[in-house]
């Protein structure tokens, strides 16, 4: 058997990170003082201005807004140092731990995200959510929120708050966590009406939707071809988007002007991991609420330095060209020859991708649905200790706590780490595996640990 493959690690490609224009938008800021100065010393509450700005205009065009009338402002972003950690300001600033009364998470979801959950004290409020093909289901949604009220009627400690009352910030009653477009784990999208109908919901149960974007600028038709036309704008409005328009937005009568939705936006799928920035939107008095997080106003807003560099690639640019020219064709051709080997070597065998007719695709992920004789964690371990191939299965993207919502029978594949070839292998040994599975046999070894799990996004 030859080397190791890992279908587990969400990283982008080393061959597709912009490390030239990185070094030149740095080594061109650097050389001027004025720039320099900024980016090396404490910055302002909110982010780099110029960065802000510049975001704002791209936004506006990506977002399909007007920018005579519609245009994002840069009052409505923050600049933070990664969506990671932007979600861990925002729960700071924005919910208490009694007061709040759950986190409803759409499941299956980013793993990663439970423990910044659990560290602003929600370990027993998180509520798996079930996602249908149109995205969220609604209805088991609100099921869960009218669930999380009554019970805090008979709980007196949700009448108290651990923190004090902040000019800037209010606690929300609910918390709902999602990836709405190309999700990780699972690639779907919601669909506009199930988008609508959430912002709705949150409305009326006082939930901050907080929607992790950061896979919207990767997209392609799903069957590409090499004449497919680079889509730079995006093909679904985000739930913030919504949330500003609809009847009113955060003006309409009787709101409080902090809204119910925002988005988590970041440079590290479109440049890198390692420059840590991204940037919250939401209404200028939410965005406002974030740069006030304790851990930014000690010195301003994270990554002020490599704020400079990205904002010198998008005023030039050579950043949108990058995604549109460059990382999107790639992965296209990346996740077509993932989607068609699963196709030849695992569908015979009874396994299925979710929303097979959509038009349109992205970000790094596919989520396998398995015959319902494999187990997926089974599969995994012996994916590993027999053909050297690691995969994700569906039971690390369960909420933790809530075994209403399983995913027994899924695996999650990136595509965007490994080269094609070794992507079509590391499949082929999968259906080895499976077959043997469904012919009875046993285990050929036993007692590894997947170790590739520790480098899974």
């Amino acid at each position: 058997m030859s080397s190791s493959i890992n279908l587990v690690k969400g990283w982008p490609s080393t061959k597709l990170l912009p490390a030239r224009q990185i070094s030149e938008a740095a080594q061109l800021q650097l050389a001027n003082p004025e720039v320099a100065h900024a980016g090396l010393l404490y910055g302002p509450d909110d982010g780099f201005k110029p960065l802000r700005e510049s975001l704002s205009r791209f936004l506006t065009t990506f977002y399909n807004h007007d920018e005579d009338g519609d245009a994002i402002e840069p009052e409505e972003i923050c600049i933070t140092g990664g969506a990671s950690q932007n979600l861990g300001c925002m729960l700071q600033v924005f919910t208490d731990p009694l007061f709040t009364r759950s986190v409803q998470i759409i499941a299956p979801a980013y793993m990663l995200s439970f423990r910044m959950f659990a560290d602003n004290g929600f370990s027993g409020k998180m509520k798996a959510v079930p996602e249908n093909e149109d995205g969220v289901d609604t209805g088991s949604l609100r099921r869960s929120l009218q669930e999380s009220e009554d019970q805090a009627k008979t709980d007196y400690l949700n009448a108290a708050t651990t923190k004090p009352q902040r000019p800037y910030s209010k606690y929300y009653r609910h918390v709902i966590y999602c990836v709405p477009t190309f999700s990780n784990p699972s690639s779907r999208s919601m669909s506009l009406e199930r988008r609508t109908e959430l912002v709705r919901i949150a409305r009326e149960f006082d939930a901050l939707i907080i929607a992790d974007d950061v896979y919207d600028y990767l997209q392609w038709p799903s069957h590409p071809t090499e004449a497919s036309i680079p889509m730079t704008r995006a093909s679904f409005p985000r739930l913030v988007d919504i949330d500003r328009a609809l009847d009113g937005g955060a003006s309409r009568p009787g709101a409080d002007g902090f809204g119910n939705a925002m988005s988590n936006g970041s440079f590290s799928k479109i440049s890198g991991p390692g420059v840590r920035v991204g940037w919250v939107q939401g209404t200028a008095k939410f965005a406002w609420g974030v740069s006030q997080c304790g851990t930014s106003c000690s010195g301003g807003a994270p990554s002020q330095l490599t704020s400079t560099f990205m904002d010198c690639l998008l005023r030039q640019g050579k950043l949108q060209t990058h995604v549109f020219d460059v990382l999107c064709p790639a992965y296209a051709q990346r996740y077509k020859t993932l989607v068609e080997a699963v196709e030849t070597e695992l569908f015979p065998l009874g396994a299925s991708m979710p929303q097979a007719d959509r038009q349109v695709v992205g970000g790094f992920f596919i989520w396998v649905t398995l015959p319902k004789a494999i187990m997926a964690e089974e599969l995994a371990h012996r994916c590993q200790d027999e053909v050297d191939v690691f995969v994700a299965p569906g039971s690390i993207f369960e909420v933790p706590g809530d075994e209403s919502v399983k995913f027994d029978h899924n695996i999650r594949l990136c595509f965007s780490w490994l080269e094609p070839e070794d992507m079509v292998e590391g499949v082929k040994r999968i259906r080895m595996i499976v077959e043997s599975m469904l012919r009875g046999e046993k285990a050929k070894s036993k007692g590894k640990s997947q170790k590739g799990l520790g480098q899974i996004k």
